[in-house]
């Protein structure tokens, strides 16, 4: 791996890119591909969250606690009975940090030398100064900046949270023993998630959140993910205030407000999963004159500049969508406006977002609220899932379809599912949207039977009928 003792003779770089995650790489390589030289500052950890303490751990334990589960729910097959595994919790987390271990090298580090325009440089944090960016006591000279620099998990202004140890979700999937009782502090996805992760692999889990789960879902949707998640056995608590936490390394106590009393609840844990907040500190960005937001994040335009010009950001440090694909995407952006002369802009019209909790949560475009929030008149439809072969056949009716269409014109402007194969199903909405299709041609379209897919047909189809009157396979 090249050091920055191989920098340009003249001093500088076409482009300096602070961070070495998801979002500083695909900038990197971006600006390498079109033959700039680049200095890339690590800032952190190779790989940044996604492959060491978000998305791969997470979801590769995820994967063990639906392996736990799927003998418990056999006995929804008539004939099949139960089978309750076991789980060695030390092995589960060996197994984990093995899978980062070979993905941080081989998605990562094994990737800088075949790069000859990118230099990495693994000293100590950056600092944007006159001229370029401070690291390790020297500065790096370059026309054009790039903040990565990621996020890191939010902590919520409660009573004695300073004083109380608490875990994050970086925290809880390095911990050597498993809990027997956790409080997740939080309902977005990072909290449904791990909050069903855990119960599956044994813990007595409450979920505790302000608003409801997914707030920013269907509220179809949420409601249907919350009965999910309480037919597991999971305590969930909703549409309440934070008051107090007390508590020592052995126990914890949260005390909420609630409709108009305090309830007291205790685990042996808590777990923050609250959001995420940029990390934008000592980096001398005011100085230089780069705007934040309210919550610290880094203001983009769509071209990914800053408010200075010549320094742009991409990925979880600014006030766009955090999603590592997301961040690559922007972060490609960026650099190809910075240093190859580009002028594209970011656009997240047909992103298509997933939770992958168990129903899994998808959706893409806007939700009936934002689009009535932005003055369009519209329809819906909901489809149960009991109305799709696929789930009859799996004997797993939990959730639904929604989808959201122009009242007039009948274009599709959004949808969410809440289904056990939801995640591998909303690309195919996010295509419709982008050909711009009607509800009426996706109710026409030709899609296989006995999927999971299908039911956006369906779904499709029942603004204008009844699709339970319709035969197998019909329309």
């Amino acid at each position: 791996m090249k050091d920055c003792c191989d920098k340009p003779e003249d001093g500088t770089y076409d482009l300096v890119v602070i961070g070495a995650g998801s979002a500083g790489f695909s900038a990197a390589i971006t600006a390498a591909g079109g033959g700039r030289r680049v200095a890339l500052i690590g800032h952190g950890t190779i790989g940044g969250t996604c492959v060491n303490v978000g998305c791969v751990p997470s979801k590769a334990m995820i994967r063990v606690a639906e392996a736990v589960h799927s003998g418990r729910s056999a006995a929804r097959f008539p004939g099949i009975g139960p089978c309750e595994h076991t789980v060695d919790w030390p092995s589960v987390q060996t197994a984990k940090e093995a899978l980062v271990a070979e993905l941080r090298q081989k998605k990562y580090a094994d990737l800088l030398p075949t790069y000859e325009g990118v230099d990495y440089i693994e000293e100590g944090p950056a600092r944007l100064v006159e001229g370029g960016v401070q690291v390790g006591g020297r500065v790096i000279r370059a026309p054009r900046i790039i903040i990565a620099t990621g996020s890191r998990a939010m902590i919520p202004q409660i009573d004695g949270i300073g004083e109380v140890p608490v875990l994050d979700s970086t925290s809880l999937l390095e911990l050597e023993e498993r809990p027997g009782s956790l409080i997740f502090l939080g309902g977005g996805y990072i909290g449904a998630e791990l909050a069903q992760m855990m119960a599956r692999m044994g813990a007595e889990v409450t979920l505790v959140t302000r608003s409801r789960l997914l707030s920013g879902a269907e509220p179809e949707v949420s409601l249907a993910l919350k009965e999910a998640l309480v037919d597991e056995g999971i305590t969930v608590l909703d549409g309440l205030s934070y008051r107090q936490l007390s508590g020592d390394e052995d126990s914890v106590t949260l005390t909420v407000e609630r409709g108009g009393k305090n309830v007291e609840i205790t685990a042996e844990k808590l777990v923050l999963t609250a959001g995420r907040v940029a990390n934008t500190e000592d980096m001398g960005l005011e100085e230089a004159g780069v705007e934040l937001d309210a919550r610290g994040s880094i203001r983009v335009g769509d071209d990914m500049q800053t408010t200075v010009p010549g320094i742009f950001a991409a990925g979880d440090v600014t006030d766009r969508d955090r999603f590592v694909y997301m961040a690559a995407y922007g972060a490609r952006l960026a650099a190809t406006n910075a240093v190859l002369g580009g002028q594209e802009r970011y656009d997240n019209s047909t992103m298509p977002w997933v939770v992958f909790t168990d129903p899994q949560v998808a959706g893409v475009g806007l939700s009936e609220a934002a689009a009535r929030a932005g003055g369009l008149e519209v329809k819906t439809s909901v489809l149960t899932l009991d109305n799709v072969p696929r789930a009859l056949a799996a004997r797993d009716t939990r959730g639904l379809i929604k989808l959201v269409a122009e009242a007039g014109s009948g274009r599709l402007l959004g949808g969410q599912i809440i289904a056990p194969e939801g995640a591998d199903s909303i690309q195919t909405l996010a295509m419709a949207l982008r050909a711009g299709m009607t509800a009426k041609e996706l109710g026409e379209t030709i899609f296989p039977y006995l999927t999971t897919v299908e039911g956006l047909k369906l779904a499709a189809q029942t603004f204008d009928m009844d699709v339970a009157k319709l035969s197998c396979c019909a329309g």
